[in-house]
């Protein structure tokens, strides 16, 4: 079933379409703070905190989503980034990383076969994540996005 049906101008679908539209509005804000939070965490850990790096971290982020928003053909291509991306690394990349990370290294060294294995287990998840970006790149430049799923 599809909303080819419908009337766009119903009173019911406009108020869902506002609705939308301040939900994806309010929420951007939310998840934008903590992704900045990291990065500058990840980035300036030992540098004081300046206005001029926290907006440009916050253009770069914004300009970065609305990119993605514009060239994106279809909400399924947004979520396959996301499913590609989050999946592999959930599953694969930061178990690994974390037992690699917590376990110290003199009781169980880098050459020791666990931790080869936990290094391998990313390294497969990596593989993974690309592999997934790969066609799912592939099918927004061949403009054959309705796959059906079929890889």
């Amino acid at each position: 079933y599809t909303y080819s049906n419908v009337d766009p101008f119903d009173i019911l679908i406009l108020c869902v379409r506002v609705a939308v539209l301040i939900a994806v509005t309010l929420t951007v804000p939310i998840v934008l703070f903590p992704v900045r939070r990291a990065i500058q965490h990840m980035l300036f850990q030992n540098k004081q905190f300046s206005w001029v790096r926290h907006i440009l971290i916050a253009i770069i982020l914004l300009t970065l989503i609305n990119l993605l928003v514009i060239f994106a053909p279809t909400i399924l291509g947004i979520f396959g980034i996301i499913g590609a991306t989050s999946a592999p690394c959930l599953i694969f990349i930061f178990p690994a990383i974390f037992y690699i990370r917590i376990m110290p290294n003199e009781k169980e060294p880098m050459r020791s076969m666990p931790k080869i294995v936990a290094a391998c287990f990313a390294g497969i998840g990596v593989l993974f994540m690309v592999m997934s970006l790969s066609f799912i790149i592939i099918d927004w430049t061949s403009g054959s996005s309705k796959s059906g799923g079929n890889h």
